[in-house]
């Protein structure tokens, strides 16, 4: 067999002949030639429109690999993707994103150059309205924000700050790891919090190397596996193996916001052992209240970090960053005796 590419790149499609064409144009301009790109239709339903762009592509260049196979779903399309890649590199794209040209290149290097780093990531650009769509694209400004492992690892513990059509990973880390799961939860941050749990380390290439398109159809907007409650649910295990490791007061934690919301995403961390004691907000109509028998304080009440370690599950425009700079005011560390966690 010939020797194995530097980089094999797993990309699934499902009725995407429209995009898919300038995903792979993306792809064929890549300054690493040495590439193999896996394209796996999924099951596409669209009178072999699909079919025919892949079969289009693989006839002009030899580095992509067509495979055709029943519905089963993005997790095990994955699964097959891993399984015939032929590169120590995988790379992910979807079929509605855009790569830039040195993207592959650099994670490659990137991941040469740290052998204990597991997967790369980069910054990515935001490709839809940014009125319109204001709340995916202060996602992708908060990703774009963490670079660092440290950053990325706490990052987790909100939301996923690794783009999955924009990162490179080593594939036996992934496969030792047990690959992608099948459950009712987005995949790729179940995938991400098992790898950060399990040790591994994460890095980002700090250029924007692939356009994050937004459309109507995309997974995270029409799948219920996405879904916020399904992100709380899924991290919840992960948090609470963590601050048994880093809260000195656990099991127990104050829990910042005492919405319905919050302490429904909060409440998945009982099941895991966690004890949460109170409630933390600013509402009047809330202060004083016992919710399931534990108090609502005023935030002003809160127990110094002496005596306390605080989860923030507070997910609002400009929550994050309000409650840090108060807990910090008040002499918390951030990983130290506090989490945002919304």
């Amino acid at each position: 067999m010939n020797t194995p590419p530097r980089i094999s790149v797993v990309l699934p499609a499902r009725n995407a002949a429209r995009s898919l064409p300038a995903a792979l144009d993306s792809l064929f301009r890549q300054t690493l030639r040495d590439i193999e790109i896996i394209v796996l239709d999924d099951g596409s339903d669209d009178d072999g429109a699909t079919r025919r762009v892949i079969e289009t592509y693989a006839a002009c260049d030899r580095r992509l690999r067509p495979v055709f196979l029943p519905r089963r779903g993005i997790a095990a399309t994955l699964n097959s993707g891993l399984a015939l890649a032929r590169a120590d590199i995988v790379a992910r794209m979807d079929a509605d994103d855009v790569s830039l040209p040195a993207r592959l290149e650099l994670q490659a290097d990137l991941l040469d150059a740290h052998p204990e780093v597991a997967v790369a990531g980069c910054l990515v650009a935001h490709g839809g309205d940014r009125v319109r769509n204001a709340g995916y694209a202060r996602h992708v400004s908060w990703a774009n924000s963490l670079t660092r492992h440290e950053e990325i690892a706490l990052g987790l513990f909100r939301d996923s700050p690794l783009p999955h059509p924009s990162v490179a990973f080593r594939k036996n880390a992934v496969l030792e790891h047990g690959g992608y799961r099948l459950g009712d939860f987005p995949e790729d941050y179940e995938l991400w919090l098992r790898l950060a749990t399990g040790g591994a380390r994460f890095a980002k290439v700090p250029e924007t190397l692939l356009v994050w398109n937004d459309p109507r159809g995309r997974l995270s907007r029409t799948d219920a596996r996405y879904a916020p409650e399904k992100f709380a649910a899924v991290k919840a295990p992960h948090l609470a193996r963590w601050l048994s490791r880093h809260n000195p007061h656990h099991p127990e934690i104050i829990v910042a916001g005492a919405g319905r919301i919050t302490r429904k995403r909060a409440e998945f961390l009982t099941a895991c052992g966690v004890c949460i004691k109170a409630y933390l907000d600013v509402d009047p109509d809330k202060i004083g209240r016992i919710v399931h028998g534990r108090p609502v304080l005023h935030r002003d009440e809160v127990p110094g970090p002496e005596k306390c370690f605080v989860a923030s599950y507070l997910s609002g425009v400009g929550a994050a960053a309000d409650v840090s700079a108060f807990l910090e005011s008040r002499g918390f560390k951030r990983a130290a005796s506090y989490l945002l966690a919304g």
